[in-house]
C-alpha cells in the first residue's frame, strides 16, 4: 500500500517517562556541575536552565521566522550553565554532551518498545518498505535511547526536531524529510500518537497518516483525520494497515 513508513517515536514506538520537574533531578545535577568545578544550588540550576531555555527559543525564532513550530539545541543551555560559571566549553564538547546524558538518563524513569515495535519495522522493510524515524526530541537525549531500545539501526533515515531547529507540526518539518530522502508524499505514510502533530501535520504536507492513541497521548479526538485510527493503543494493531 505504501512504500515509506514514518513513525514518531515517544508514545508510538515507545513508552517513556521522566519528570525534569522533580527537585531532586537538580539536586543531582547541581552535584554533577560541582564536580566538573561548577557550583550551582539545584533551585539556581533549575531557574538559570528554564530562562536559557527560553532565551534560546527566541534566538531560533528570529532566525526562522518562517517556523512556525521550532526546537532548540539543548546543548548549548547546558554549555551556558558552564560557562555562566567560568567554565570554557563549546556547545559540543564532551563535557556538555556527558553532561547532557546524565540529565536525561537521571530524568528518565523507564523506556521501553511497545509490544511487536520490533518485529513490526523489520517485516515492514522485509516487504520492501523504507522505515524512518521523524520525532520530535533531543539528539543528545534521543540517539542514546535508539540504541537502548535496539532500533536504532533498523531505520534508513532519522531526523530529530532539534537537529533542524523545527518540529511537528510545522509543514517545514515534514519537507525536511520528504526532500532530504527523495519521498513522494503519495506514498508516505505517518504513523504516530499525537492528533495534532503528527496526523493534522502529516495531513497538511500531503501525507497519509495512521493515528495510535497510546498512554502517552493527548486525549483522544475522535475527530482526528487520520486514514486509519487505532483507539485502544493495541500497537499489534499496527500490522493490520501497514503490512
Amino acid at each position: 500500500m505504501f512504500k515509506n513508513y514514518l513513525f514518531d517515536l515517544y508514545g508510538t514506538l515507545a513508552d517513556t517517562h521522566t519528570d525534569e520537574w522533580d527537585m531532586s533531578l537538580w539536586e543531582s545535577c547541581a552535584e554533577y556541575y560541582s564536580k566538573q568545578g561548577t557550583k550551582y544550588e539545584a533551585e539556581e540550576l533549575n531557574k538559570a536552565y528554564g530562562s536559557l531555555v527560553d532565551k534560546e527559543k527566541a534566538v531560533i525564532h528570529k532566525a526562522h521566522p518562517e517556523y512556525k513550530y521550532i526546537d532548540i539545541k539543548i546543548e548549548k543551555v547546558f554549555a551556558q550553565l558552564y560557562r555562566n560559571k567560568g567554565v570554557p566549553c563549546g556547545d559540543y564538547d564532551k563535557l556538555v554532551l556527558d553532561t547532557a546524558l546524565f540529565f536525561r538518563r537521571t530524568s528518565r524513569e523507564y523506556i521501553r518498545l511497545y509490544d511487536g515495535i520490533s518485529e513490526l519495522l523489520c517485516d515492514l522493510k522485509k516487504n520492501g518498505g523504507n522505515v524512518y524515524l521523524l520525532t520530535n526530541a533531543q539528539r543528545s537525549f534521543t540517539w542514546d535511547e535508539l540504541e537502548i531500545l535496539g532500533i536504532r539501526e533498523k531505520f534508513d533515515g532519522i531526523v530529530i526536531s532539534s537537529d533542524e531547529e523545527c518540529c511537528k507540526p510545522d509543514v517545514h518539518f515534514y519537507k525536511i524529510i520528504l526532500e532530504r530522502y527523495g519521498l513522494d508524499p503519495k506514498q508516505t505514510i505517518m504513523v504516530g500518537n499525537d492528533p495534532v502533530a503528527d496526523i493534522k501535520g502529516a495531513k497538511n504536507a500531503g501525507l497519509s497518516a495512521l493515528y495510535i492513541h497510546t498512554n502517552l497521548s493527548p486525549e483522544f479526538d475522535e475527530n482526528t483525520d487520520a486514514d486509519f485510527v487505532i483507539p485502544n493503543g493495541d500497537t499489534l494493531k499496527m500490522r493490520d494497515y501497514l503490512i
